[in-house]
C-alpha cells in the first residue's frame, strides 16, 4: 500500500524531479560507501558532485520562484482586468435591464393607446352603421335610380352627408349648382335637380375621374341635367399668393351660381387648396347663394372659412350640418359699376 502511495506521489512530482532525487540518493550512498571504505578521494569527488547537484537544484528552484512571482504579477493584473470587465458587464447588463424596462413600459403604453383607439373606432362604427343605413334608406325613398348607383363613402360623400346635401338642394331649389370635384355626389345631385328643374356643372382636374362621372351620368340618363368639365390645376393668384386650383377658364361662361359645393381640390394638392373657391367663383355667384364647404372639420378648411368670413361682409355662417359640411349664406353687397371687381380678386373685393 505504501509503495503504491509512494509511486503515486513520485508520478505527481514529475520525471525531472524524480530523476534528480534518484541521482541525489545515489550520490549520498556513494559518499557513505566511500567513507566506509576509507576512499577519501572518491568520497570528496562524490560529495563535490552532490554539492554541485544541490547548487543546480537551488538555481532551478530560484528560477521557478522568479517565474512564479511573474506569474503572480500577471495573475494580479489579470484579476484587475477581470474585475474591471466584470464591473463593465454588470453595468451594461443593468443598463440593458433599465432599457428593457423602459421599452416594456413604452410598449405597454402603446398597446394601451392602440386599444383605446380601437375601442373608439369600434364605438364609432357601432354608431355609424345604423346612421348610414338609415340615411341610405331615406336617400332611395326620394327616387328610383335608372342604373346602379356609384358607391358612397371612402373619398366620396357618405350617405349621411349626401342626405343633408340633397335636403338643402330640395329645400332651396337652386337653378345653377356648381360642384368643385365630381364623383358620387354628382349623380345624386343630378337626380334631385332633375326633379326641381335645376342645372349642375361639375369641375374635375383628373380626366380619368371626370370620364367615369360622365359615363355614370350617361348611364342614368342625366346628361341633360348635369355636365362634367375638365379643369386641370393651374396657378391661380389670390391675395398675393399663388394656389394650384381649377383653371378659372372652366367657369368663364357661368353666372348666377346660386349653389356652390366646395369638395375639391383634394388636400393632397397642398395647404389651403380650397381657399381660392370664393375669391375665384365669387363674382359669378348670384346675389343670394348658398355655399356648402365639405370636410369642414379639417384644420385647413376651417382656416379657409374663417378667412372668407373675415374678408367678406356678405358671407355668414348658417351653422354646421350633422356631417362634415359647413353651410354659408352669401349675399352680394351693392356696389357701383365703377367699383365692380374683376374675376379672380380676393374674397373681400368680390362683394
Amino acid at each position: 500500500m505504501r509503495l503504491r502511495t509512494l509511486a503515486g506521489r513520485a508520478r505527481a512530482l514529475g520525471p525531472r524531479t524524480v530523476a534528480a532525487a534518484g541521482l541525489t540518493a545515489l550520490l549520498v550512498a556513494g559518499v557513505a560507501t566511500a567513507a566506509a571504505l576509507d576512499a577519501e578521494r572518491v568520497a570528496l569527488c562524490l560529495l563535490a558532485l552532490l554539492l554541485a547537484l544541490a547548487l543546480a537544484g537551488v538555481l532551478q528552484l530560484n528560477r521557478r520562484l522568479l517565474a512564479l512571482r511573474g506569474d503572480r504579477r500577471e495573475i494580479r493584473e489579470l484579476r484587475v482586468v477581470l474585475d474591471a470587465t466584470q464591473r463593465r458587464v454588470v453595468s451594461a447588463v443593468e443598463r440593458q435591464r433599465l432599457a428593457a424596462d423602459d421599452r416594456h413600459r413604452e410598449l405597454t403604453d402603446a398597446i394601451a393607446r392602440v386599444q383605446r383607439i380601437a375601442d373608439r373606432g369600434v364605438r364609432a362604427v357601432q354608431l355609424a352603421v345604423p346612421r348610414e343605413l338609415e340615411a341610405s334608406i331615406q336617400l332611395f325613398q326620394g327616387f328610383t335610380p335608372r342604373a346602379p348607383m356609384p358607391s358612397s363613402g371612402d373619398y366620396a360623400l357618405n350617405p349621411t352627408d349626401l342626405l343633408e346635401l340633397l335636403f338643402l338642394v330640395r329645400s332651396r331649389r337652386p337653378k345653377l349648382v356648381v360642384e368643385l370635384g365630381s364623383g358620387t355626389s354628382t349623380i345624386w345631385l343630378a337626380y334631385v335637380l332633375e326633379q326641381t328643374g335645376g342645372r349642375l356643372v361639375s369641375l374635375d382636374h383628373e380626366p380619368e375621374y371626370a370620364n367615369r362621372t360622365r359615363a355614370a351620368l350617361a348611364a342614368h340618363g342625366l346628361t341633360g341635367v348635369a355636365e362634367v368639365r375638365d379643369a386641370p390645376l393651374a396657378p391661380v393668384p389670390v391675395d398675393d399668393r399663388s394656389f394650384d386650383w381649377y383653371d378659372p377658364a372652366a367657369l368663364e361662361d357661368l353666372t348666377g351660381i346660386d349653389f356652390l359645393l366646395v369638395d375639391g381640390p383634394p388636400a393632397a394638392v397642398g395647404p389651403d387648396s380650397r381657399y381660392p373657391a370664393l375669391p375665384v367663383a365669387g363674382p359669378r355667384l348670384a346675389d343670394r347663394a348658398t355655399i356648402v364647404f365639405d370636410d369642414a372639420n379639417r384644420r385647413d378648411e376651417q382656416a379657409a372659412i374663417e378667412r372668407w368670413l373675415a374678408a367678406d361682409e356678405g358671407l355668414s355662417r348658417e351653422g354646421e350640418m350633422l356631417g362634415r359640411h359647413a353651410v354659408l349664406a352669401y349675399t352680394r353687397k351693392t356696389l357701383s359699376t365703377a367699383n365692380a371687381p374683376a374675376a379672380g380678386g380676393s374674397a373681400g373685393a368680390l362683394v
